[in-house]
């Protein structure tokens, strides 16, 4: 069974960097064909894909967020972290972990993790 666990800040002031960690258990980051990725949930609207991290260390993000976004990971840790920088109170959400195989759906998730941009 595979767990992800977000840790996060909870609070960030605005034109900080946001920095959140996925802690994944029972399976291996490096395992082919899968993608690690994160998804955000701004309070009153949809699912919003940030970007991912491949199974072989490669980055994906969102056009929108792209220039502010760097995905990483260590892998003797077995975990992936998120870099979001100049936040502003738009990027309150609930942020998630989840785990999906190259051409199929997401299949684990972490609980989500609260992240408010406030002074």
């Amino acid at each position: 069974q595979v767990q992800l666990q977000e840790s996060g800040p909870g609070l960030v002031k605005p034109s900080q960097t946001l920095s959140l960690t996925c802690t994944v258990s029972g399976g291996s980051i490096t395992t082919s064909s899968y993608y690690w990725t994160l998804i955000r949930q701004p309070p009153g609207k949809g699912l919003e894909w940030i970007g991912h991290i491949t199974y072989s260390g490669s980055t994906y993000y969102s056009p929108s967020l792209k220039s502010r976004t760097s995905i990483s990971r260590d892998t003797s840790k077995n975990q992936f972290t998120l870099q979001l920088s100049s936040v502003t109170p738009e990027d309150t959400a609930v942020y998630y972990c989840a785990r999906r195989q190259e051409g199929a759906y997401y299949d684990y998730w972490g609980q989500g993790t609260q992240v408010t941009v406030s002074s």
